[in-house]
């Protein structure tokens, strides 16, 4: 196998992995924003669960609406 047909094939793939970042990040993010707001446990994990759900549907949204305008302008 060729480096540049390795690199083609391994590229997509580095792409992926950087979303992978996004998980700690969304779970610190909604833990902290609920536990400024509540300070029993269970009030704050179910907070942090249900904001971490909205903005995975925004950040999905976002993502599904840049990538319609992309496909008008190619």
């Amino acid at each position: 196998m060729t480096p540049f047909l390795l690199l083609t094939t391994l590229l997509p793939l580095a792409e992926v992995n950087r979303l992978w970042y996004s998980l700690p990040l969304l779970v610190s993010i909604s833990l902290v924003y609920s536990a400024t707001r509540h300070e029993l446990m269970a009030p704050i994990l179910r907070n942090a669960a249900w904001f971490a759900f909205w903005t995975m549907v925004v950040m999905v949204g976002v993502g599904a609406l840049l990538q319609f305008m992309l496909s008008f302008i190619r």
